[in-house]
């Protein structure tokens, strides 16, 4: 599919490359970045730097966030792009102060069209709507998703104990 995008949402479509080729690489943007990569249009906006940048660096509590919000698949059974794009979306919900939720949810959707499945416009809306009600009622989304990630971890066994 040929798709021809401008401005952010290009800078967008440029940041969910990045971080799609970090992943199937097993390698981070920067490493990336570092080296060879495609882009379906070019140059790399500086703005898309920031972005896959950002949601490398903060996978982790990203992915977290995704998994709490998620009913019924894991991150990894996640389709790549989709996976890719929540953590895109996330962290510019999350890091980005200039632009508005609605804008950043509005614009993944439409990547999602793009660049995902029939089913991937519904499924990133639904998650990151989700994650915009909490942030509108001021719920602290990684911290509330780290202490479900706590709670659902399994407890060390005691010394001189068998797991």
């Amino acid at each position: 599919m040929s798709t021809h995008f401008g401005g952010r949402t290009l800078a967008r479509s440029q940041a969910l490359q990045l971080l799609f080729q970090a992943e199937a690489n097993s390698r981070a943007v920067l490493d990336v970045l570092d080296g060879e990569y495609a882009l379906s249009q070019g140059p790399l906006d500086d703005y898309a730097r920031r972005l896959a940048l950002g949601a490398d660096e903060r996978r982790p509590d990203l992915d977290a966030v995704i998994a709490a919000r998620s009913t019924g698949w894991s991150v990894p059974r996640m389709n790549a792009v989709d996976r890719n794009l929540l953590r895109l979306a996330l962290y510019e919900m999350l890091s980005v102060d200039e632009v508005d939720v609605s804008v950043t949810i509005d614009e993944c959707v439409e990547l999602a069209k793009a660049y995902g499945t029939d089913e991937s416009s519904r499924f990133v809306n639904g998650i990151l709507g989700r994650v915009a009600d909490d942030l509108e009622a001021g719920v602290d989304v990684v911290a509330a998703a780290r202490k479900r990630d706590d709670e659902d971890a399994p407890a060390d066994p005691v010394e001189g104990e068998e797991a």
